[in-house]
C-alpha cells in the first residue's frame, strides 16, 4: 500500500475533547461511477464483509462502534444508516448483498459531486445520530471518512476542500481517500512516483484543519482486508500505554537508581489480534498474566530496560505470547514540545539499537506498589529494534519456566543419499 498524507500547517496539537468511545465511528462512501467498478465489486464485497464479520465476533470492548455505507451512483444513496456494528452481522450481510447488485461499469455518469454530497450527507447524519444518543454517553464523538474510489486522490481532495468550506468539520477526525488500482496500474517497489502538475497551496487545506491521507491500494481482497483491518486498532489517544525506563548513564549501569532513569513515553500497538478475543477460539491462556495488553488501553506499564545484549545471542525457543510494537506515544494531554523531544529520543534509541546490532531485555515494574502477595511474579521481556521508527516487544520465559532442552549438534555433513532427494523436493 503506498501513502501520502496531506497535512494542514495549522494543525499543531491533538483534540482536547474527552469522549466515552475514543474509537472513531465509521463512513466508508464508495464511488461506484469509476471504469473499474465491475472488478472492484466483488472484491470489495468479499473484504468488507470478512473484516465486519471479524469485527461483530471480537470479544471486548467495540472496535468499531458505529458504521454507515454510502454508494455514489448518479446521486448517493445510504445503504447503512449509522449502525452498532457488534452483534448486528444479518443487517451487515443484507447491506453487502446490496452492494453485490449494484449495476456494473458504464451505468452512471461520472463526477465527484455525488461522493462531495455522501460526505456532506454522512457528516449531517453522524451529528443527528450522536445529538440524539448523547444522553446515554454511548456514542463516540468523532467520525472518520473512507472514500474508495479508482478516481485521482489528489483530484477528488481540491474537489472536497472546495465544497467544504463552509461545512461544520468540529466531529471530522480524519478524511481518507483509497484509489483503488489494478496492480500493474501501482508504482513498482522502490520507484519514487511521479510528481503531480500542481501541488495544491497550504492554505486550503488549512481551511480543512486535517489529515487529508491519500492511499493506493491494490484491487484485491487481501489488499482491501488489511486497509479495513486498520479500523480494528485502538485509536485512544487519552493516555501513554507504556513508559520506557533506560538507564542515563548507559547499558552497562544496570544498577541505575530510578531518580537517573530516562523514560520513553510510548504507545502499544496490536501486531496479532488475540486468538482468545475471537468467538469460536476462546480458550484459557494460562500466559495472561504475565502477557502486556494494548486493548483496552487501561494499565499504564513501566519496563525497566536491564541490559543490552546482542541480537544472534537469544534463542526464539524462549520467547512466548503475542508482539506488540512499541511506538512514540501520541497522548494528546502532553504538550506538543514534549511529545516531539519523545519522538526524537525514541527514533534516536531506534537507530542506536540497529547500529550496535543489539536488542534490549528488560522487566515489567509492579502495577502495585504494596503488593498483598509474600512473593512478587516479575515478568520480562526483549525490545527488538527495525528500521520502520517502532521496536518490537516480546515477553521471554524466566528461568523458572524453562524445562531441559540438551539436544545434539547438527553435523557438518550429509550422506549424498540422504541429502539429494531432500534438496530436490
Amino acid at each position: 500500500m503506498n501513502s501520502r498524507k496531506v497535512t494542514s500547517e495549522t494543525r499543531r496539537g491533538f483534540p482536547a475533547t474527552k469522549s466515552h468511545s475514543q474509537q472513531p465511528s465509521r463512513i466508508l462512501i464508495v464511488d461506484v461511477t469509476t471504469p473499474s467498478w465491475t472488478s472492484t465489486c466483488s472484491v470489495l464485497s468479499e473484504a468488507l464483509e470478512n473484516i465486519l464479520c471479524l469485527a461483530c465476533s471480537l470479544a471486548g470492548p467495540c472496535r468499531i462502534p458505529l458504521l454507515s455505507l454510502y454508494v455514489v451512483q448518479n446521486h448517493q444513496e445510504c445503504l447503512l444508516p449509522f449502525m452498532q456494528v457488534k452483534e448486528n452481522f444479518a443487517r451487515v450481510q443484507t447491506c453487502i448483498a446490496e452492494l453485490r447488485s449494484l449495476p456494473r461499469e458504464g451505468c452512471f455518469p461520472r463526477g465527484a459531486n455525488g461522493v462531495v454530497q455522501a460526505v456532506q450527507d454522512g457528516l449531517q447524519q453522524f451529528k443527528q445520530y450522536s445529538r440524539h444518543t448523547a444522553a446515554g454517553g454511548s456514542a463516540s464523538s468523532s467520525v472518520e471518512i473512507t472514500i474508495l474510489t479508482s478516481e485521482s486522490g489528489r483530484e477528488m481532495v481540491k474537489q472536497l476542500e472546495k465544497k467544504l468550506k463552509d461545512v461544520d468539520l468540529v466531529s471530522l477526525r480524519r478524511l481518507q481517500i483509497i484509489e483503488v488500482l489494478k496492480r500493474d496500474s501501482l508504482e513498482p517497489e522502490g520507484v519514487e512516483p511521479s510528481a503531480p502538475a500542481e501541488e495544491p497551496g497550504s492554505d486550503d487545506f488549512a481551511i480543512l484543519g486535517m489529515d487529508i491521507d491519500v492511499q493506493t491500494v491494490e484491487d484485491s481482497v487481501i489488499s482491501l482486508e488489511m486497509l479495513f483491518k486498520t479500523w480494528l486498532h485502538d485509536y485512544g489517544t487519552d493516555r501513554e500505554q507504556l513508559h520506557l525506563l533506560l538507564p542515563s548513564g548507559g547499558f552497562s549501569h544496570a544498577t541505575a537508581t530510578k531518580n537517573s532513569l530516562m523514560c520513553l513515553k510510548c504507545d502499544l500497538q496490536e501486531r496479532l489480534l488475540d486468538p482468545a478475543l475471537v468467538d469460536g477460539m476462546r480458550t484459557a491462556d494460562l500466559s495472561s498474566s504475565c502477557q502486556l495488553v494494548s486493548w483496552p488501553a487501561t494499565v499504564l506499564y513501566r519496563l525497566r530496560v536491564l541490559k543490552a545484549l546482542k541480537a544472534e545471542g537469544v534463542c526464539e525457543s524462549v520467547l512466548y505470547g503475542l508482539p506488540f510494537i512499541i511506538k512514540p506515544t501520541s497522548c494528546w494531554q502532553l504538550d506538543w514540545d514534549e511529545l516531539e523531544t519523545n519522538q526524537h529520543s525514541f527514533h534516536a534509541l531506534c537507530y542506536s539499537l540497529l547500529k550496535r546490532n543489539w536488542i534490549l531485555l528488560a522487566k515489567c515494574e509492579p502495577q502495585n506498589t504494596s503488593p498483598s502477595w509474600n512473593i512478587m511474579v516479575h515478568s520480562y521481556y526483549i525490545i527488538i529494534p527495525s528500521d520502520s521508527a517502532t521496536l518490537l516487544v516480546k515477553a521471554v520465559a524466566v528461568r523458572e519456566l524453562l524445562l531441559p532442552s540438551t539436544f545434539p549438534a547438527l553435523l557438518a555433513e550429509h550422506p549424498e543419499r540422504v541429502c539429494g532427494p531432500i534438496e530436490a523436493s
